[in-house]
């Protein structure tokens, strides 16, 4: 039962919610990164006894996350100009569960209020403009959730793996999307990146699950593999990413992804969490309560 609260009024547990601040435990120390050392199947701040109470501790977010959400719409609703936004923003090699967090964490919250948006290879129309073009269209409006599954960091990580642009060009990025992430949470939207880290063997372990059932031969991207033989210098890149795009207003948040239900219990509480650092109310009335209600009871 340890991380688990009790409430001062009634003594009941407050499941799925850590003891401290999981923003805090997730949060990337500033300075050199080594991936190594990070573990990939920890499971920090996890207020339960494992893999057994998971899917239970992160059902009980639901109520709360909806409320919050709810409470998030509404205001983009009344202030469409001056609502905040929140964007998620989900990072990781194949297999790390980015489908997964959107299907099990974000599946939380209404559908209504959620921008889900897939950066894939460019397509010849976003080719012809600076790679941040497709990333800025896609920013979530006021008042709703932004998910990026993979994000502009693509242009550092794919880009320079496989050698598509000069090294002057990729390397000069990092600051551009600094400067470029500073411009987008001073106009209001609220970023929460994330490294989906997973291991190595964990990746293959999971890479060979879809191909031993035909009903996940969907999932399996001969790629995968491709990109599996590059290995470490993915890791060199993921390394030098999450270093030198590590600033105070958009930090990492290194998840560790080898446990499936820690990964999506963490992504929802941290979710949770920026919710209620945004301190939001409830829009006021632009109506006189007082005689809608008379006119509705005549109605």
């Amino acid at each position: 039962m340890a991380g688990k609260k009790k409430s001062k009024k009634t003594g009941e547990l407050h499941p799925g919610r850590p003891t401290k601040p999981l923003s805090k435990l997730l949060r990337l120390p500033k300075g050199p990164v080594d991936l190594n050392r990070l573990d990939t199947a920890a499971s920090p701040g996890y207020p339960g006894s494992g893999k057994t109470d998971a899917p239970a501790l992160t059902a009980a977010l639901a109520p709360e996350l909806s409320d919050l959400q709810e409470q998030l719409y509404a205001n983009g609703r009344s202030d469409v100009s001056g609502a905040p936004s929140l964007l998620v923003l989900l990072q990781g090699m194949d297999t790390s569960g980015k489908g997964g967090v959107i299907r099990h964490a974000m599946g939380l919250v209404d559908p209504q209020g959620i921008q889900l948006k897939s950066f894939k290879a460019p397509s010849k129309e976003e080719l012809q403009h600076h790679y941040l073009w497709r990333i800025r269209n896609a920013l979530p409006n006021p008042g709703m959730i932004g998910i990026f599954d993979r994000s502009q960091y693509e242009d550092v990580l794919v880009v320079r793996v496989d050698q598509l642009v000069p090294v002057s060009e990729w390397n000069g990025r990092y600051d551009e999307i600094n400067a470029f992430e500073k411009e987008v949470t001073e106009a209001g939207t609220t970023i929460i990146k994330c490294f989906l880290h997973v291991s190595f063997a964990e990746q293959k372990s999971r890479l060979a699950a879809r191909l031993a059932s035909p009903a996940k031969y969907w999932k399996y991207n001969p790629k995968d593999v491709d990109a599996r033989q590059k290995w470490p210098a993915y890791q060199e890149a993921y390394a030098d990413a999450l270093e030198r795009c590590n600033t105070d207003h958009a930090p990492w948040h290194v998840i560790p992804s080898d446990r499936k239900w820690y990964r999506n219990w963490a992504v929802a509480q941290l979710v949770r969490e920026h919710l209620i650092g945004l301190n939001l109310t409830w829009p006021e009335a632009t109506f006189d309560v007082a005689a809608e209600k008379a006119r509705v009871a005549k109605s």
